[in-house]
């Protein structure tokens, strides 16, 4: 719903439908997960997850809620939203990491592939309801009560983490303090072939392809000429894409490589297929489509990256996963608004059929040079190129 409301408010209330300032908004949301990643990461291996997660979420709850009543009184301006967006981007850049490596410590290691899986159904099953929820909301009551909403929403994750029996939690080997912890991080990933690929894949996926914001968003009002209502439908049958996606991930015992080479393909083939939509609905089929190829690149590279790290190194790798994905953003939302805003939204699709093509070859490379099967048979245990797994806790 924030997402949502903070994407329409900028595009319809704060400007004349610019593409850009969603972009830069955007940018703004995603920077720190870069700026703060010799920190997020060292958070997550040291300190207790799911008390560094009531902190996070209390502070995005107090954010939502201040952003609300800005715009419910009528004083915010585009300024503002800059700077809510960038301090949303600081709490979940710490939120991040800790929350992805908090699963291993819901399960044991048989279950985690599942649970990744399973997590991010329950994810996007709230993101299918959201958009829809805060397209009716801004439309009948205003943007400022879809903030509101959000806001109040934390307190439900709050009380969660509150509840969980900590007593029945596998908890995570802690990271020992001392200086490096960073470098040592980089290094561990640079060390791992397979894991420098992911993160290669990653970063194009993230920086030119996930920028759904600007796409919905401007075909929605400048192409298709849909209304708020319109814009939460477009979003939501975006996220049914991404349950789909999940559940299809839920069903696999294990992931591996060719999941990545796979949905990358599929997704540079929606984003073709979004950019040549003659209507509405078929944009909407794109658009799901769309979703569940990312979500099982999204989900399958989470699940190689954690069953094949390291426990004291888990934090800051997620860490640095989250930053390649999300921190990208800045440098690839401004180029997408800008193509939107020059030459229309459907041309700045073709630069996620691009990024789908790219990242389709990196992957496809990595596995003809070493000689693996797209999918191969593992026999439910999956290994890095250097590091083998730990054994079930």
């Amino acid at each position: 719903m924030q997402r949502i409301a903070q994407d329409w408010l900028v595009l319809t209330e704060l400007t004349d439908q610019s593409a850009s300032a969603v972009g830069i908004v955007t940018a703004l949301q995603f920077a720190p997960q870069f700026l703060l990643l010799p920190w997020t990461g060292i958070a997550a291996d040291r300190m207790d997850q799911r008390k560094l997660m009531m902190m996070t979420q209390a502070a995005m709850a107090i954010l939502a809620i201040a952003l609300g009543l800005m715009t419910v009184l009528g004083v915010v301006e585009l300024w503002h939203v800059y700077i809510f967006a960038f301090l949303l981007g600081c709490a979940a850049a710490f939120d991040a990491p800790a929350r992805q490596a908090f699963v291993s410590e819901l399960v044991d290691d048989d279950d985690l592939a599942n649970a990744v899986a399973l997590n991010s159904i329950t994810f996007n099953g709230a993101r299918m309801v959201g958009p829809a929820i805060a397209g009716i909301a801004i439309a009948t009551i205003g943007t400022g009560w879809a903030f509101l909403a959000n806001g109040v929403s934390f307190l439900g994750v709050m009380i969660s983490l509150l509840l969980l029996r900590v007593g029945e939690l596998f908890p995570n080997a802690r990271a020992p303090r001392g200086p490096g912890a960073f470098v040592e991080g980089l290094r561990y990933v640079w060390n791992r072939k397979d894991l420098r690929v992911i993160m290669v894949m990653m970063f194009i996926i993230g920086t030119f392809g996930m920028n759904f914001a600007i796409w919905i968003s401007t075909m929605a009002v400048t192409v298709l000429g849909t209304d708020a209502d319109g814009f939460g439908v477009l979003t939501s049958l975006m996220a049914v894409g991404t349950v789909l996606g999940g559940l299809l991930a839920a069903g696999r015992d294990r992931p591996s490589f060719g999941h990545l080479v796979v949905g990358t393909g599929v997704f540079a083939v929606g984003c073709l297929l979004a950019a040549l939509s003659p209507g509405y609905w078929f944009f909407g089929a794109s658009l799901a489509l769309i979703g569940t190829a990312v979500l099982t690149f999204l989900n399958s590279s989470n699940s190689l990256v954690q069953l094949t790290t390291d426990q004291t190194m888990r934090g800051r790798v997620m860490a640095l996963r989250m930053a390649i994905t999300l921190g990208g953003t800045p440098l690839g939302a401004p180029i997408v608004g800008w193509v939107a805003d020059r030459f229309g939204p459907r041309w700045s699709l073709g630069i996620g059929v691009a990024a789908g093509i790219a990242a389709t070859l990196v992957g496809a490379m990595y596995l003809i040079r070493n000689g693996q099967p797209l999918f191969p048979v593992t026999n439910g245990v999956v290994r890095g190129d250097l590091v083998d797994r730990e054994k079930p806790r």
